[in-house]
């Protein structure tokens, strides 16, 4: 386990060793799917099951490791997708991002200095769902304007992060 000086774990402001790198770097886009996983990435890396689960711990609570998660393509599981802007003015920006995250299928929310000022990405089983879902923001959030921009062509990198 990464430990500090004063018998801690260390902080994400602190630096990781060359376990938690070796680690990290696995886990993010390499992770196994059978059923002892952690065994299968200290067999990788040369640590026991406990040493990589204790220190994957750290990391999550330190906050170095935001989630742990699948990434699917959803058009191939049906889905269909689309970015929003939305043009909110102030004193409606809490409650537009609180009616706004009430929605499963949102997968980015966040604030731009634009006057379309906030930019959501939001994902259904249909183009008729992902409609009516919109409609719906916009009646009960109360903002009339919400683009909706398909994407007509999807280019997607790979990104892994070398630690």
């Amino acid at each position: 386990m990464t430990i500090a000086e004063n018998g801690k774990p260390k902080t994400k402001n602190e630096s990781l060793d060359d376990l938690d790198r070796a680690i990290l770097n696995e886990i993010q886009s390499h992770f196994p799917i059978e059923s002892r996983p952690y065994a299968e990435v200290g067999s990788r890396v040369g640590a026991s099951e406990a040493e990589v689960l204790a220190r994957v711990k750290v990391m999550a609570e330190s906050g170095i490791i935001r989630r742990l998660g699948a990434n699917f393509t959803s058009r191939k599981l049906g889905y269909t997708s689309t970015l929003c802007a939305a043009r909110v003015p102030e004193d409606k920006l809490d409650q537009f991002v609180a009616v706004v995250n009430r929605y499963p299928g949102v997968t980015h929310n966040y604030l731009r200095r634009h006057h379309y000022n906030i930019w959501f990405t939001l994902i259904a089983d249909s183009e008729a769902r992902l409609n009516y879902i919109l409609e719906e923001i916009s009646r009960v959030a109360g903002v009339p304007e919400i683009l909706s921009l398909p994407a007509h062509e999807v280019f997607k990198i790979k990104v892994d992060f070398s630690v």
